[in-house]
């Protein structure tokens, strides 16, 4: 066994140790194709779980796909599929459409996340953070610990892109090399293939000093993070959807120990921060007026009381429940449903309707709960916070109803009341419309 198999093997062995599901996300590159392989060495076929989305960025996502339908197969491992439902062009859009899909598997499969970011991906992302102006907790980057307990987990992110290719050519692995990997139309490719060359031919060590600054940027966040935990009790409230945040804690802090502190507490319940944000926020703490409040970037609010601020999405009117025609196609806010024709959708947004029950879409409420495939009752709260929509994103999802029982929540979990009911259902759809 050669070196880079010897330490690849073992940092995912440590990584992916466990008696847990992991979905495994394999985009056909040759870093996933690797992690696929090693993983499938080391953990229970019955743990492992491969996730693959296709961008629709044209016939080579399409090829990746297939490769990673194929070698799941020949590996005996079930294998998750998705496709984006519109045209995705910005690395924001693409990255935001791939989490979504990943954080849905993982939620309805009950497991982690894993990633095939490697240290070259975390050189990158330091440096591009660098270029932002980012503080010392986004400086961290991939080397920043979960929000969550449920991941995600980046076994490589100590091990190279070379020792990977190594890994790869030795294990007879095959891959699919996308294009848009060579695009300068993103950010992350300009810096991997024309400024971190430059730097490095002024400072040939600026790699290793980037992989310093995110592990030395992770610490400092994790002791933070620490601190937070100890000392600030940020209380929810499942009735509201909000978040009360006690300012006790706060009196005689500086505005640089708040600065530090609100990108944590903030992000303990979903609230992300930019400068500007902070700057207010601290602002707000130090001499907001009781009763008043403030806006916040990403749809959060928050008010202050006598003794505690309170977070929440900004007041916004959430669109009348409608009635679902299963005939044609019925619109909701920004949320088009609509009979499913042939196949090909992404099975998340997609739901078998029964076709004898009073259909009704309307939005999400506190209390909501959802009989899922099993028979289990299920906060809908909760699981829309397990797939990533937290805040305003989940004050207007949709949910869908037969009668006055919830059947399905787009991009997140169905029922078995199709099941129940004895019926055929009809095939429907649901998309996000730009309206």
């Amino acid at each position: 066994m050669t070196r880079s198999e010897r330490n690849i093997l073992d940092a995912v062995r440590l990584s992916l140790a466990g008696d847990r599901r992991v979905v495994l996300a394999v985009s056909g590159g040759l870093d996933s194709m690797s992690l696929l392989d090693a993983a499938s060495r080391l953990v229970d076929g019955k743990n492992l779980v491969v996730a693959t989305f296709d961008h629709g960025t044209g016939e080579p996502a399409r090829k990746a796909a297939s490769l990673v339908r194929a070698r799941a197969a020949a590996l005996g491992l079930a294998c998750e599929t998705g496709r984006a439902s519109r045209p995705l062009r910005s690395e924001a859009e693409l990255r935001d459409a791939r989490w979504s899909f990943l954080r849905t598997v993982a939620v309805q499969l009950g497991g982690v996340v894993a990633t095939a970011h490697s240290a070259d991906d975390q050189v990158e992302t330091v440096l591009m953070r660098v270029l932002r102006g980012a503080g010392a907790r986004g400086l961290a980057g991939l080397n920043a610990p979960p929000a969550h307990s449920d991941g995600p987990l980046r076994p490589l992110v100590d091990i190279s892109r070379a020792q990977l290719e190594v890994y790869a050519n030795e294990r007879q692995l095959r891959w699919v090399d996308d294009p848009s990997n060579d695009s300068r139309l993103f950010l992350r490719n300009r810096v991997r293939h024309d400024l971190l060359p430059a730097l490095r031919v002024v400072r040939p060590e600026l790699p290793q000093d980037l992989l310093r600054i995110g592990k030395a940027a992770a610490a400092w966040r994790m002791e933070v993070d620490a601190f937070v935990a100890a000392h600030v009790q940020v209380r929810r409230s499942a009735n509201r959807g909000t978040f009360e945040v006690p300012l006790a804690p706060f009196v005689g802090m500086t505005r640089a120990e708040l600065s530090v502190l609100w990108p944590s507490i903030g992000a303990s319940f979903g609230l992300t921060l930019d400068r500007r944000g902070i700057a207010r926020l601290v602002q707000f703490t130090i001499d907001g007026r009781v009763g008043s409040r403030i806006q916040l970037s990403g749809g959060w609010s928050v008010a202050r009381s006598r003794d505690c601020l309170t977070f929440g999405a900004s007041s916004q009117v959430a669109p009348a429940p409608a009635t679902i025609d299963l005939s044609r196609q019925t619109l909701w806010g920004s949320w088009a449903f609509r009979p499913r024709i042939g196949g090909g959708e992404d099975v998340r947004w997609s739901s078998c309707l029964p076709p004898d029950a009073v259909l009704t879409v309307r939005a999400w409420q506190p209390g909501d709960r959802i009989r899922s495939a099993r028979g289990s009752i299920r906060k809908v709260k909760h699981l829309l916070s397990r797939a990533g929509v937290t805040g305003h994103k989940r004050a207007g999802w949709p949910v869908v109803l037969a009668g006055d029982e919830i059947l399905w929540i787009p991009g997140v979990r169905r029922s078995n009341i199709t099941e129940r009911l004895g019926t055929a259902g009809v095939p429907f759809i649901c998309e996000y419309i730009d309206r």
